[in-house]
């Protein structure tokens, strides 16, 4: 939709609407950005608890030393499992409590990625208003331009 101004009183308001639309859109990409990080972590999360359940003691993995470099390592005991609490805090954990762990981290995201979806219907909604807004004051120019037209 253009909301270009057509000169009169309306056209400033028009481009502070599109303007207003425009940050309402970066706001939204924003939020979208959050909720595909928070749905990555839930994937991961997903994995991990897909591997404490497979795995048992003895069995040979290999582990990330970073920079796309890995160590072969045996698993001593799959009951001593290390889980991050947040805040910088970790606690070891035995298998089935890590899981517990990891599904309760999984269940805060996904109530943080409803929250996080509630506030892009209200962007919406906000955006669409603000879009209703722009066709009437066009349409109040439109109308005062054909009502200026016969008296030249």
């Amino acid at each position: 939709m253009s909301l270009g101004g057509g000169g009169g009183g309306g056209g400033g308001q028009l481009q502070e609407i599109a303007q207003a639309i425009e940050e309402i859109e970066q706001q939204q990409e924003v939020l979208q950005g959050e909720i595909s990080s928070l749905q990555t972590e839930k994937s991961e999360i997903d994995d991990a608890v897909e591997a404490i359940e497979t795995l048992e003691s003895d069995s040979m993995v290999q582990v990330p030393l970073g920079g796309d470099a890995y160590v072969r390592a045996e698993i001593a005991d799959i009951d001593e499992i290390i889980v991050d609490l947040g805040a910088d805090y970790a606690a070891e954990r035995d298998s089935e409590g890590a899981i517990e762990t990891l599904k309760s981290k999984k269940e805060h995201l996904d109530s943080r990625i409803e929250d996080i979806q509630s506030e892009i219907e209200e962007l919406e909604a906000e955006a669409g208003d603000l879009e209703d807004r722009a066709q009437q004051l066009q349409q109040q120019q439109m109308q005062q331009l054909q009502q200026q037209q016969p008296d030249e």
